[in-house]
């Protein structure tokens, strides 16, 4: 099987060759799918990851879980890939944080056991609940032993047939795409 590295290179350069508007496309559809789907419009408190440049726009799903009034908190990365969890009340309580990721400037935090709902990011995932992240494991840290539904959001170019694993990585429970959600079965 190819190594995680290699596929974090491969999804990078089938990223950055996207043209912008396929980009937003992409983004637009996977948002609609996002917030139709029951498992955001039942949660109350949304744990959302802040996209960068490369990654799907999630900006708009903050915006609009903060319209709906549900409590929304998003990442905060310490040292020794530590990561938890921030109240935000607006796009603008974030800054650049520690990796220049837009991260929240307040100090409300959240803890798991009050999410219904995660967001998270990635590199490239399966139809089966795998996720490749960036590399740090800090998403990898922080969902160990949390309870709460994680839906990954994944480009239909970055879906893989398999991904390596390692007993640290955790398993998603809904991979979101542009045209499909697949909800994941037996993913413990």
């Amino acid at each position: 099987m190819t190594s995680k590295k290699a596929i974090r290179k491969e999804i990078a350069q089938l990223v950055k060759a996207m043209d912008p508007q396929e980009k937003k496309v992409s983004d637009a559809k996977i948002l609609h799918q996002v917030l139709g789907h029951p498992l955001f419009q039942e949660a109350k408190v949304l744990f959302c990851f802040v996209s960068t440049e490369r990654e799907i726009n999630t900006h708009p799903i903050i915006q609009e879980a903060l319209a709906q009034k549900k409590i929304v908190c998003v990442p905060k990365c310490f040292a020794y890939g530590v990561m938890k969890a921030y109240a935000i009340q607006s796009m603008d309580d974030l800054e650049p944080g520690k990796y220049g990721i837009l991260e929240p400037k307040m100090e409300t935090e959240i803890t798991p056991e009050k999410i219904d709902l995660a967001i998270i990011p990635c590199c490239a995932a399966t139809t089966d609940g795998k996720r490749l992240g960036y590399g740090g494991g800090f998403y990898d840290r922080y969902l160990a032993n949390t309870s709460f539904k994680k839906m990954v959001l994944c480009r239909q170019i970055c879906t893989k047939a398999d991904l390596p694993t390692e007993a640290t990585d955790i398993k998603m429970d809904l991979l979101v795409q542009e045209d499909a959600c697949f909800p994941i079965k037996n993913h413990t």
